[in-house]
């Protein structure tokens, strides 16, 4: 094929011809009003707890407890999820998330929410919300062309984007006109929006007449099957692992910490604070979009844009210190968001490419599980040094952490430089 119809082929498989189909279109509007809610629950939850404390390691505790589960139960959830349809999967972890969420307005009316039992519920949310990252992952390959999965990808983490955009904004207004617990109602709601969306879906799942024969190999069996894969068998997925846990470690406590680097730094109000957050959306969301337009390219392509725009996003939360006002912390802030955003759907696409179809719950729940405890090393020490030492300390430390990650990913590109595409695919 020519060079221009690849070129062709590339702007006909972009992710924005896949919202004209029924399936992909309603993914991506069950996510979009999901998203949403996690945006305004971000807002409430954080500024209800920090309110409350005056601690940053206090609320920190809200995202260590939303990291636990992934880390105790993500090698079952890898094995049982590859053994089971990832649809009905999705629809009943949104059930569960929509009668949970409630809970905590529900027992803040009647003046039972102690901030132990806040905890708890995070907590078992936090659970139930291990299984659907991963089954939404392995989902993907099952509804696109290989040649979309970046642009797939990168439109899945638009949601997450538009949620950031949006859902801050109306949950900064919305906990000064009603109150933090009240705007988890809502919250609640999207769940369940995103429930009826997944119910028409129909995904092209042919793993139950595998899993369901008579010689069917033990949990233990199947979860060392997974390992070997990752550890053993394909150097390239460990190296894209200990990327992601290094770029986990420095964006889940920038994220975190935003309310305490708002207050402290800006002196923003919860109202500022919504849309100091609504620009990290519109930054991703940027990026987003233009991830969902270009040409995938090759592997160590990829690597390269990871590398540059981690660079960026490094320099931006460096600088975002020497600001003392809310309005040149926007900029920065969108820059940072923007530069992050490049990250997700590039490495999610090289994993659904290289990962066989029956081990895509076993590796991305693995994923899943080292980006957790990543994230919950970052979260404790940026958190115990932004209150120790100070926030613009803090700040520093997570802008070199992820310029030590760009690094990685450029040495990286390097190695697989030379490196076909048929070597990088499993047999």
């Amino acid at each position: 094929m020519s060079e221009h119809g690849e070129a062709v082929k590339g702007r006909a498989s972009s992710g924005w011809e896949l919202l004209k189909t029924r399936n992909f279109a309603l993914l991506f509007s069950g996510q979009v009003v999901s998203q949403i809610g996690d945006g305004m629950n971000k807002v409430a939850l954080l500024w209800f707890v920090y309110e409350l404390t005056g601690s940053a390691f206090k609320m920190t505790l809200i995202g260590l407890l939303q990291t636990i589960p992934p880390l105790i139960f993500s090698p079952l959830i890898g094995v049982y999820l590859d053994r089971m349809k990832k649809k009905p999967v999705m629809i009943w972890v949104d059930l569960i998330r929509t009668g949970s969420v409630m809970l905590i307005p529900l027992l803040y009316a009647v003046d039972a929410l102690t901030l132990e039992r806040l905890y708890v519920l995070v907590f078992l949310t936090s659970i139930v919300s291990t299984i659907f990252g991963p089954a939404l992952s392995s989902a993907v390959p099952l509804l696109v062309s290989r040649a979309q999965l970046t642009g797939a990808n990168a439109l899945i983490q638009s949601t997450t984007n538009i949620g950031l955009l949006i859902g801050p904004a109306v949950s900064g207004v919305g906990i000064a006109m009603i109150g933090a617990q009240n705007v988890l109602y809502l919250d609640a709601a999207t769940f369940l929006v995103s429930a009826l969306c997944l119910m028409p879906i129909r995904l092209r799942e042919t793993l139950q007449s595998q899993v369901r024969s008579a010689d069917r190999p033990t949990v233990f069996q199947d979860m060392l099957v997974g390992f070997r894969f990752i550890f053993v068998q394909h150097r390239t997925v460990l190296l894209l692992m200990f990327t992601a846990a290094l770029y986990s470690l420095g964006v889940s406590a920038f994220m975190l910490l935003l309310p305490v680097f708002a207050t402290q730094l800006f002196d923003a109000s919860s109202v500022e604070l919504g849309w100091l957050w609504s620009s990290l959306g519109i930054g991703m969301l940027a990026a987003s979009v233009w991830l969902g337009w270009i040409n995938q390219g090759d592997l160590q392509n990829r690597l390269r844009l990871v590398s540059a725009a981690l660079a960026v996003g490094a320099i931006a939360v460096c600088t975002l210190g020497m600001f003392q006002g809310p309005i040149m912390a926007a900029v920065l802030i969108i820059i940072f968001g923007g530069s992050t955003a490049i990250f997700t759907p590039v490495v999610w696409a090289m994993l659904q490419e290289l990962t066989p179809e029956p081990l895509l719950g076993r590796v991305f729940t693995t994923f899943s599980a080292g980006a957790m405890a990543a994230a919950m090393v970052g979260m404790a020490g940026f958190g115990w040094v932004a209150d120790a030492i100070g926030p613009a300390t803090s700040l520093v430390g997570i802008g070199l952490l992820l310029l030590g990650t760009a690094t990685v990913a450029a040495a990286f590109s390097r190695r697989r430089h030379g490196t076909t595409a048929p070597d990088l695919i499993p047999a």
